[in-house]
Parts: structure tokens; C-alpha cells; sequence
């Protein structure tokens, strides 16, 4: 059985900027996977290449369940089995959750009225349905929304961009729970993150850490604890990698806030 995301040798730029250099992945079906850097590593950009937008320069290879994905539309890309995550979830006035559910259900030909309720209440999210997508819910609430809609949908590939960016602790701890009962054998989950508080309360099966556009190194809780212990730094000089010349310094506000517009 194909994997359901493999990648191989993906690289990808903007003008003349390099963003992913030769970037190699493979993820299961049935496993967790969660892909960890600082900003400016090219973690989002590798979902926004998965997922179909525009404007980069791709080359490489990118399958969903054997499936030629880089040549897909974005429409075809959803159709065969891949959903996105958004970091920043936003509202949809005038359409309500339930809606949106039964007409995405409907494009695939089927009936999901029962399937809706049984995941809602699976998920909490039955006091959503009625409102108008997002309106007036909480960040951990929005979070937790994208996954039961992701359950309802059931991908085969699950891409969850920063899916704890903004969280309190109480709410990382909600969407954590939310995203392990969404494991199934039938999915591929890959969770892209930049703090490893997360990683508390869930049990990814492959941790992959990410810079200058590839991936350096892969594996268990272990490499959480090493990069709890000593950052994204310790994992550079363990490996004797030097910084690039163009590597992005921190702005002021990175050390506030998740960076909004991580690329």
C-alpha cells in the first residue's frame, strides 16, 4: 500500500528566493506525524504547495495515496483526499456550520446528515452548527471546528498548519485530545507547530524538525525533550549545521507572538 504522503526531493522558490531545498517525507496512513522548526524554515509553505496555491516555482515529487499531487487543481487535490488546517481560522457570515457540512458532502455524492451529528457530538461541536462558520467561537473552539470538519470529511491527508498557534494552555490541550481522536488507519495526520508544549498532551508517531528548507532530522519524544531542553540551537550545533547567510533575524514582535505570516 502507497504511503499517503510521500515527498521527495521537493524543492520550491519564489524569484530568485530558495524557500524548500530538496525536502524528503514520508508519512503513513494510520500515523501522526508532527514537523517542528523556528520561523522562516519553510514550514508553511510546505502546506501551502501541498494544498495548491499558487504563484511558486515547484519541482519534485509530491503523492497522496500514490496519486500525482503537484498536478492536481486544488479542487481535484481536495476531491482525492487532502484537507488543510488553517492557522487562522476565519468567519463565514451568513453560512452556517451544518450547511457548509452538507453541501461539501453532497459534492462527494453523500448523505451526511447522520455522519454530522455523530461527529459533532463526538467532537463538541454540536452548539456550533446552527451559527454561521466560526462566528463567535473561541480560538481553541475554531480549532477544534476545522478538526470535526476534517472528521466529517474524512481525508486521507490531514495538514494541520500551526493548529496551537494562539492557544492557551487549556485550550492546547483541547485541540490535542480533538486531534487524537481523529486518528484512524485510513488518515495521515501531519501537524506543523513551532513550540513542543503540544506535544505534551498527544503522541505524534514521527517528530521531524525543519530548517533552511529541508528537513534535518527525525524522531521520537526524545527530540521534543532535546529541543525543549536546548531550542532549535542545540539541534543546529548537535548537528553542525551553520545558519544561512539570508536566514531571517527575529522581529520584535516574534517575541511576542507566533509570527502571522510564517513562510
Amino acid at each position: 500500500m502507497a504511503a499517503a504522503l510521500q515527498i521527495a526531493g521537493l524543492e520550491v522558490r519564489i524569484g530568485d528566493k530558495e524557500i524548500l531545498r530538496g525536502l524528503d517525507l514520508e508519512v503513513p496512513f494510520g500515523e501522526i506525524h508532527a514537523i517542528m522548526g523556528p520561523n522562516g524554515s519553510g514550514k508553511s509553505t510546505l502546506c501551502h504547495v501541498l494544498s495548491g496555491k499558487t504563484g511558486y516555482e515547484v519541482a519534485g515529487l509530491a503523492t497522496l495515496a500514490g496519486a500525482d499531487l503537484l498536478s492536481m487543481d486544488v479542487d481535484e487535490r481536495a476531491r482525492e483526499g487532502l484537507i488543510l488546517g488553517f492557522q487562522y481560522p476565519i468567519e463565514v457570515p451568513g453560512v452556517s456550520l451544518r450547511v457548509l457540512m452538507e453541501e461539501a458532502l453532497d459534492e462527494r455524492g453523500v448523505t451526511g446528515n447522520e455522519r454530522i451529528t455523530v461527529e459533532a457530538e463526538r467532537f463538541d461541536t454540536t452548539r456550533f452548527l446552527e451559527r454561521s462558520v466560526n462566528d463567535d467561537l473561541s480560538g481553541g473552539e475554531k480549532k477544534r471546528s476545522e478538526i470535526f470538519q476534517m472528521a466529517v470529511l474524512e481525508p486521507k491527508v490531514a495538514l494541520l498548519d500551526e493548529i496551537d498557534s494562539g492557544l492557551d494552555i487549556d485550550a492546547v490541550r483541547e485541540v490535542s485530545e480533538a486531534v487524537e481522536a481523529m486518528r484512524s488507519p485510513d488518515i495521515a495526520i501531519v501537524m506543523i507547530t513551532h513550540y513542543s508544549r503540544i506535544l505534551r498532551y498527544l503522541s505524534p508517531d514521527k517528530i521531524h524538525v525543519m530548517m533552511d528548507g529541508r528537513i534535518i532530522t527525525s524522531g521520537g519524544p526524545e527530540l521534543a525533550e532535546e529541543l525543549e531542553t536546548g531550542g532549535y540551537e542545540a539541534i543546529r550545533t548537535r548537528l553542525g549545521i551553520e545558519k544561512r547567510a539570508e536566514t531571517v533575524e527575529k522581529r520584535p514582535s516574534d517575541f511576542f507572538t507566533d509570527t502571522p505570516f510564517d513562510v
